[in-house]
């Protein structure tokens, strides 16, 4: 028989293996920079090729932020972690990591892949100049599930901020970016 501390020290322990796997996961090590950019290319052609209708919004957007790679694990406590690169005219201008917390119903691991389309010169320009930005649990959501067209349409034309999610893999139920926190990172330092 265990008591709560017994059992609260398991699950902040199991949270803690959680991110620290999920930041493992999402190192790059040397030549960082190109070697993210490399990412950053593979998940901005996955999405035009597995969705075309995508193309005219992204070719349109004040500027994208591709996340190649979030890894996220939970026991109780999770947590998700990736890097990736904000690009205007498809030029990479910064990079960003992105983090999230979680605490709730949820057991296993999943990967997968989301972008940030700033549809208005205000949005970008708020993500840019933010600290930390962190993504609203109002944020408007383009999923790519079931068949589904996504692209360009009444919607999503008036959002200031598409986000995108696809290419799941693993053992969890769902993904979301809402509370994921932003931040900028200087290419030395990942």
């Amino acid at each position: 028989m265990t008591n709560s501390k017994g059992v609260s020290r398991r699950l902040v322990l199991l949270g803690g293996a959680a991110l620290g796997l999920a930041g493992c996961s999402n190192a790059v090590g040397q030549n960082a920079a190109a070697r993210l950019d490399a990412r950053v290319d593979a998940t901005r052609d996955y999405l035009l090729r597995s969705y075309p209708n995508v193309a005219p919004m992204v070719q349109n957007a004040k500027g994208v932020l591709y996340m190649p790679l979030m890894t996220e694990a939970g026991f109780g406590l999770g947590g998700a972690y990736g890097q990736g690169a904000l690009r205007i005219n498809d030029v990479t201008v910064d990079y960003y990591s992105a983090t999230q917390a979680s605490l709730g119903l949820q057991i296993g691991a999943q990967q997968y892949a989301h972008v940030l389309i700033f549809q208005t010169d205000a949005a970008l320009a708020d993500f840019r100049r933010a600290p930390g930005w962190v993504a609203k649990a109002g944020a408007y959501y383009a999923l790519p599930a079931g068949g589904i067209s996504m692209g360009t349409d009444t919607i999503t034309a008036q959002q200031p901020v598409v986000a995108m999610i696809f290419g799941q893999s693993g053992l969890m139920a769902g993904a979301t970016i809402a509370g994921t926190k932003y931040n900028r990172i200087i290419p030395s330092t990942f």
